[in-house]
């Protein structure tokens, strides 16, 4: 069984290969609008890293959003495109769920806290601007408050920091630094990037489980609609 794994949602470009359910090979590139020129690359040093043909792989999986527009479209597009080519299933993941294997996953291995009962964990994707893409989780990976779109403000989580410690990571978090500094029950973890290595647990419960999408009609998971915008210097005074 030869699993490979996409994730484009966020500017991190990423590739996992799994064989038999466990990690092979991965690429991780945190780099802005490299997804079109780099993804297939990677997929191809994965696979040639692996020693595994492309026509060897059992399924493809995708980190299905919400995230960057343009970033999803890479990603599904290049999933669905091998899926096609070799008549293999398409598993997709919420990339918010991802995000929270992972980083669940490297805080227990650091410490306790991600084992703390009344901790919840707030995993955040930029949506620009103080708006984010985000879900919250407790300690047991349940989902407390599904994903959404929110505007972020001062004053946005004290229904929960009131009674919960919160921790928030991700690169939609990083930019509440300055906003949660003085709050005591609200942690602002800088130092997570996502990956498609944290689609793997999901993956696999959904191959397990044969829970596949239909190629013909799956899309990405925006969340919101995508807003065009006039290049600055195509505007006219």
């Amino acid at each position: 069984m030869n699993i490979l794994h996409i994730d484009t949602a966020t500017p991190v470009c990423s590739v996992a290969l799994t064989i038999n359910g466990v990690l092979s090979a991965y690429r991780d590139h945190d780099e802005p609008n490299i997804h079109a020129s780099k993804l297939t690359v990677f997929i191809e040093e994965l696979l040639l890293e692996a020693k595994i043909a492309i026509n060897q792989l059992s399924a493809i999986s995708v980190s299905k959003g919400p995230g960057s527009y343009t970033g999803l479209r890479i990603g599904v597009s290049v999933a669905k495109g091998i899926c096609y080519a070799l008549d293999v299933p398409l598993i997709a993941v919420n990339t918010l769920d991802a995000m929270m294997q992972g980083f669940k996953a490297s805080l227990s291995e650091q410490s306790d806290r991600g084992n703390e009962l009344n901790t919840l964990f707030c995993p955040m994707i930029d949506a620009r601007r103080m708006e984010v893409y985000t879900a919250i989780y407790d300690a047991h990976l349940s989902i407390i408050e599904p994903t959404a779109a929110r505007i972020i403000e001062a004053d946005s989580f004290d229904y929960l920091a009131n009674k919960h410690q919160l921790i928030m990571f991700g690169e939609g978090a990083n930019k509440l630094s300055d906003l949660f500094s003085e709050h005591g029950s609200i942690q602002i973890y800088k130092g997570f990037q996502n990956s498609a290595r944290y689609l793997i647990p999901e993956t696999l419960t959904r191959f397990n489980k044969q829970e596949f999408e239909d190629i013909a009609y799956f899309e990405p998971f925006y969340l919101k609609d995508f807003v065009p915008t006039t290049p600055k210097r195509a505007i006219k005074s």
